[in-house]
């Protein structure tokens, strides 16, 4: 339940009272500050209030955007305010203030006692959200002459087209813009006013997308040809949810979680679904090395992503943009071919999942993953070498909560962080050397030796140099590298020793096992962004630091038989995923239930 209250006269023929009581307010009427300050004692403490002048005028979807976004603890918009519980004190202390001087004076500046109170809250460095409305009408007009004008002004703008056009992301592939958005919105609506929230239209496509794999696993043709337009389906559905979310303000700290993890969920699973239907069809064709190689490179793209922003966090406005390859970049942007081309390359997941649906409906699995590979392999190239071009050249220095954000994707356990507070000297500058090193060094090992006590020594040189890389803040230009180097030697390492096992079911099981802890580390960036910190240390001890694993899964594979490992990563995969998973539910589910603020992603396609 929300109150809003009435300040001032009512305006004969005006329709502010039933826009407010259709976005869900209970409105009551206030004849002026020390009125509304009585009023407001009466609602309870855990509601939304807010406060409206009653000569407001202007489009419901401006009242919408400003008074009813869950994101914000305070908005504000001409003429309006509203506060969540959380700044509930900061309203009563600044609506109180400004009814004492009222009271106290024959003459006020402002008339409007919501304008008066958003001063006053800017006055005490409360931090106000105020919606772009565009071509949206929301003013308080001063005169009869300008309260017509008003009124003709939200005449001639249709809200409504407004709404569908600003439910779509401002910022999306080509694929997902021009074939899907166009019609997505819709579906939106119409899921918006049967009372369907962001979260079931989510789960709904979590449910095709594994029909989907299911599909893909039968290996037949026809299975082929439905996986495929089930996964553009899905997809659909999955930019709907979003749509959904923008179009009725559903935002929810569940809702981000759930839709980032499903996308996640969707895609690899249809991996493995593909591998399952490649070995069940005619040629029995063994594709869970490509399967398993795919979703490291797209799990090592994902997190260069993720490292590269969160290092940045902080950066103000006036050095953001300061190196010449994002001045390059800007210039790009402004021709408007280029952005598409740009946004295409770079294989977003509109892109990525409609090739995928097309060559497994046309090709075999083998294809779409060649396929596949090769275009993320361009793609993290193109955007790696940009990032480093931007990074080397910026003029900004890393801030302490960049580095800390960074050093919890390092993701480094018990191993690494005890031999890190024990290195001697003074810290040293080869942080991102060492990442380097270990890592192409243990994956190399395992690549030549195989599963032999040779690569479990390189892995404990691995061990020493992770420690060494983040014995230090990471504040340096390139920094934000180590953590995807950390991804890409442990996944890569579990990936060629189950290769190099050479016994049917040790490609599925390290596929089992990469997936959990990529979840660890997917789940670990989303917590950064809803600032709720990282995992408990606990969990990262529990399932022993990136570099503990890589250990043991080369301790494992140079003592066990073949048919023994690929038991010893079963279990392995199966214990990490039990740990994080509950870990992670409890976690977001408790979230939820607490009210944690509303969070949804707008950065970039994924």
């Amino acid at each position: 339940m929300s109150t809003a209250i009435l300040t001032g006269q009512p305006v004969p023929g005006s329709s502010l009272e039933g826009d407010l009581r259709s976005l869900g307010f209970d409105v009551r009427v206030a004849s002026d500050a020390g009125d509304a300050e009585t009023l407001l004692a009466t609602v309870p403490a855990d509601q939304r209030v807010a406060i409206v002048d009653a000569r407001f005028v202007g489009h419901v979807h401006a009242l919408r955007l400003g008074l009813t976004d869950p994101r914000f603890d305070a908005a504000a918009l001409p003429g309006a305010v509203t506060v969540q519980a959380a700044a509930r004190r900061e309203l009563t202390r600044a609506l109180a203030r400004e009814s004492s001087t009222a009271s106290g004076s024959t003459a006020v500046a402002v008339d409007s006692v919501a304008d008066r109170v958003v001063a006053a809250l800017d006055a005490d460095g409360v931090s106000l959200y105020r919606p772009e409305l565009g071509t949206l009408v929301a003013v308080v007009p001063a005169d009869p002459q300008a309260r017509n004008e008003a009124r003709q002004a939200v005449a001639a703008v249709d809200d409504e087209a407004v709404r569908l056009r600003t439910a779509v992301k401002s910022r999306d592939g080509f694929f997902t813009t021009y074939c899907i958005s166009p019609y997505s919105r819709y579906i939106a609506r119409w899921c918006a006013r049967r009372g369907l929230t962001p979260n079931q239209v989510t789960t709904a496509s979590l449910i095709t997308a594994l029909i989907a794999a299911g599909c893909a696993a039968t290996g037949t043709r026809g299975g082929f040809v439905a996986a495929g337009l089930l996964l553009i389906f899905s997809f659909v559905l999955d930019c709907v949810d979003g749509q959904l979310a923008r179009y009725s303000l559903q935002y929810s700290t569940l809702g981000a979680w759930l839709d980032a993890t499903f996308d996640r969920a969707k895609e690899y699973a249809y991996y493995a679904g593909l591998a399952l239907g490649a070995a069940r069809g005619g040629g029995s064709d063994d594709v869970w090395a490509l399967a398993l190689g795919a979703m490291v490179l797209q799990t090592c793209r994902h997190v260069v992503d993720f490292s590269f922003n969160e290092a940045n966090v902080g950066d103000s406005a006036a050095t953001a943009n300061t190196s010449p390859t994002a001045a390059l970049s800007d210039k790009l942007d402004s021709v408007g071919w280029t952005v598409w081309i740009r946004r295409m390359i770079v294989l977003p997941i509109g892109e990525r999942w409609a090739m995928i649906a097309v060559l497994t409906a046309v090709t075999t699995p083998r294809i779409t993953f060649y396929a596949l590979l090769v275009g993320c392999a361009f793609a993290a190239t193109y955007t790696t070498a940009g990032r480093v071009l931007r990074s080397l050249t910026r003029k900004t220095r890393r801030t302490d909560r960049a580095a800390r954000a960074l050093a919890d994707l390092a993701d480094s356990g018990p191993l690494a962080q005890a031999l890190a507070s024990l290195l001697p000297g003074p810290p040293r500058k080869t942080a991102l050397l060492s990442a380097a090193f270990g890592a192409v060094a243990v994956v190399t090992a395992a690549w030549v030796w195989g599963p032999a006590w040779q690569v479990v020594l390189v892995a404990g040189l691995y061990v020493g140099l992770s420690a060494e890389a983040v014995e230090r803040p990471l504040k340096g230009a390139l920094d934000w590298l180590i953590p995807p180097f950390f991804r890409a030697a442990e996944y890569c390492t579990v990936l060629v020793l189950a290769a190099k096992a050479d016994v049917n079911g040790a490609l599925p099981a390290a596929f089992g096992l990469v997936a959990a802890v990529a979840y660890h580390h997917y789940d670990t960036v989303y917590r950064i962004r809803g600032d709720a910190d990282a995992p408990p240390q606990w969990l990262v001890r529990a399932i022993g630091g990136h570099e503990g694993r890589t250990l043991l899964v080369t301790v494992l594979a140079a003592l066990l038989a073949p048919t023994e490992f690929k038991v010893a990563l079963t279990a392995l995969a199966v214990t990490v995923a039990l740990l994080v998973l509950v870990e992670s539910i409890r976690f977001w589910v408790t979230a939820h239930k607490t009210g944690a603020p509303a969070v949804h992603d707008e950065g970039e396609p994924a």
